[in-house]
């Protein structure tokens, strides 16, 4: 009877704890610029930023356009509401230099929405990648 009880009560946790993950999003969209001119095919990917041991869980990537403009939109099931960031590879005053500068993005937990697609996008407006950010680094992979 006590076996019964602990498959039970096994299965009664394992129904809770798959209640406990949701479906998240999250969107952002900008114009990147390299000083006056548009900085077009760049790589941009949006990340649930993970802790620990986790990897990071991928959302979208892509590209800007010819004017420097992208937009993203991803979602993820988590447990905790996610930390959503967005990464930005370029070549922007970069010269010769190996890999490319990779700058980092936090989007305020504000623009978390339940479900699949983002109620509201984070705007981060128009940035000229030539500033020097102090949190950049450089990055071969992309991840």
């Amino acid at each position: 009877m006590s076996r019964l009880a602990c498959i039970s009560s096994l299965f009664i946790l394992c129904a809770i704890g798959s209640e406990a993950v949701f479906t998240q999003s999250a969107g952002v969209k900008g114009v990147l610029m390299c000083g006056d001119k548009p900085l077009a095919n760049t790589k941009v990917k949006l990340y649930d930023d993970d802790t620990g041991p986790d990897l990071d869980d991928l959302l979208a990537e892509g590209t800007t356009d010819s004017l420097g403009q992208f937009l993203l939109t991803g979602h993820t099931s988590e447990v905790m509401t996610i930390d959503p960031k967005l990464n930005i590879y370029h070549d922007c005053d970069d010269g010769l230099k190996p890999c490319q500068r990779r700058v980092t993005f936090n989007i305020p937990k504000s623009f978390v929405s339940s479900g699949e697609n983002p109620k509201t996008f984070f705007n981060i407006g128009t940035i000229n990648m030539q500033i020097e950010f102090e949190s950049e680094s450089r990055d071969c992979l992309h991840r």
